[in-house]
């Protein structure tokens, strides 16, 4: 069985593309087959890291991974018969630092000015109805959006960026140590600019240079039908706005499936419970049962029993991500009353002593070995 793409690289799911990266770079210095000859193990560590790295590197794929899981990007990655160069050249910046780019002491690039913004979780609560046909939903929303007065700069029209003067522009600050093993060269992201190697002249009095206004706004996305409690939905980039212009978080929406009024859910099949009179059990009838769509008939056979499970084809779920639906089962209760009136007794006790409403011992008897010898031959 195939695991978790976030499980094996070891990050989160609202993990950035630079924490995937990182991680994926570990796993790959440490299962490198260079590094491990003739082990097998550690061959398959490498390819399971580098299939995950393929998918989560790609928004779309990655989207799509999210919202479907495997079948949704249909990798085919781990069973590729290509090289190691092959793949090495897929991942060239990944393998930079490692095996050939980052000899000679070259320094990193400054990070882009702006910071990325935060991802936005909302619990979406779903009726049955919602999830058997599929929804478009509007939310409600408050968030951080670019500031429309700086276009998200966070710098006042016409005065832009300059050099900052801590890093001298690499976005970095060394200190250098000295210890009995050598010279160290400690490397850190510059505390002024945050490691951008650029600081803003002159701050937009709107945004206080931020880049970014809290605002509430609307968001409209669709549901899929078949979606079940815990699943969730990614929408990219309509997170939190970045600081000055950096990448936008996401809205994460994690369905809740409520509780409903006639049904239980089970996987893709509805279970509803049907109480009849004993009459009708006995003589047979026609009812109308309600579905997630609309009201049906449905026929009681004469001689119906008390547990009896009725099945309603394709009246249940529709399967996500797929064709098909579950089905609607129907559990036959029988119902007893209390309360009868003299002459409804006197029928009755005219009818408890006919042999047609005298329960067979026997048939009882039998029914339970049957019930136990299933029971045996699943244990035994």
């Amino acid at each position: 069985m195939k695991r978790d793409y976030y499980e094996i690289l070891g990050v989160s799911k609202d993990s950035s593309i630079d924490t995937i990266k990182s991680a994926y770079r570990k796993l790959a210095l440490q299962y490198h087959p260079d590094r491990n000859p003739d082990n097998k193990e550690a061959e398959e560590k490498f390819k399971e890291a580098t299939e995950a790295y393929e998918i989560l590197s790609d928004a779309t794929k990655r989207q799509r991974y999210d919202q479907f899981g495997f079948q949704g990007v249909n990798s085919g990655f781990g069973q590729s018969s290509a090289s190691y160069d092959d793949i090495f050249s897929s991942f060239g910046d990944v393998f930079g630092d490692f095996f050939g780019g980052g000899r000679g002491g070259s320094r990193r690039s400054a990070r882009p000015v702006g910071e990325p913004g935060s991802d936005i979780k909302i619990r979406l609560p779903l009726t049955l109805e919602e999830i058997a046909s599929g929804v478009e939903k509007t939310i409600k929303v408050k968030k951080q959006i670019s500031c429309t007065t700086c276009s998200g700069s966070g710098a006042k029209s016409g005065s832009g960026y300059a050099t900052c003067n801590t890093c001298k522009g690499q976005g970095e600050i060394r200190q250098v140590s000295r210890s009995v093993f050598g010279q160290f060269v400690n490397i850190t992201a510059c505390p002024t600019c945050n490691g951008s190697g650029k600081t803003i002249k002159e701050r937009c009095t709107q945004c206080s240079g931020e880049g970014r206004n809290s605002e509430e706004t609307n968001i409209k996305f669709s549901v899929p039908a078949g979606v079940s409690n815990g699943n969730y939905i990614h929408l990219r980039g309509q997170g939190n706005a970045g600081k000055r212009g950096g990448e936008a978080g996401d809205i994460i929406v994690i369905i809740e499936e409520k509780e409903h009024k006639f049904f239980i859910r089970e996987e893709n099949d509805i279970l509803y419970d049907l109480t009849i009179s004993f009459i009708d059990a006995t003589l047979g009838t026609e009812v109308e049962v309600p579905t997630l769509e609309s009201p049906a008939i449905l026929k009681i056979e004469a001689g119906t029993q008390p547990g009896t499970i009725l099945q309603m084809k394709d009246k249940g779920i529709p399967k996500l991500n797929s064709y098909g639906k579950g089905d609607q089962l129907i559990r036959v209760n029988i119902f007893v009353p209390t309360n009868v009136s003299s002459k409804e007794k006197t029928i009755l006790k005219e009818l408890q002593h006919s042999k047609h409403f005298i329960p067979d011992q026997k048939e009882n008897t039998k029914g339970k070995k049957d019930f136990f010898d299933k029971v045996r031959e699943a244990l035994f």
